[in-house]
């Protein structure tokens, strides 16, 4: 089961959580996680993520099919929104489930490190001093070599 929603509306993770886990009945485990827009004690008001439609999705869909090859998963879950995103909120998730937990935890990092880094999704942080794009760090590059 693979469910890739690239969509603007908000959503909450404890209902989306349980309908997947309720579409994965018989996994012995499910990970998920919910990335919020940073507080604006950092000075973050807002952040902007732009995307192509139909590109983002394919490139999305592809990394989590290899996710649950790789993994043995029996389920897939990414929301990713897209637009002006208000501080605090969420602006993704992700959750997987599998027959033991540490497939679900991998399959989880692996999927997460993937949409920080290659997901096709433009960032730009707006904040009270005015905007500026975001760009992968060193760390999230480093992260991606573990796969």
């Amino acid at each position: 089961m693979l469910d890739i929603r690239i969509e603007p509306m908000p959503f909450h993770a404890g209902p989306e959580l349980d309908r997947f886990t309720a579409a994965t009945a018989g996994a012995g485990a499910v990970v998920s996680f919910t990335g919020i827009v940073r507080d604006v004690a950092a000075g973050l008001t807002a952040m902007e993520i732009e995307h192509y439609p139909g590109m983002t999705e394919r490139a999305v869909t592809a990394m989590a099919e290899t996710a649950r090859d790789r993994w043995g998963l029996s389920g897939v879950l990414v929301i990713h929104r897209y637009g002006i995103l208000d501080a605090g909120t969420p602006i993704m998730m992700v959750a997987t489930a599998a027959q033991h937990r540490a497939a679900a935890f991998e399959s989880a990092e692996f999927l997460m490190d993937y949409l920080k880094s290659r997901a096709p999704f433009w960032k730009k942080e707006l904040t009270r001093e005015g905007a500026k794009w975001v760009a992968a760090t060193d760390e999230d590059e480093a992260a991606l070599g573990r796969w």
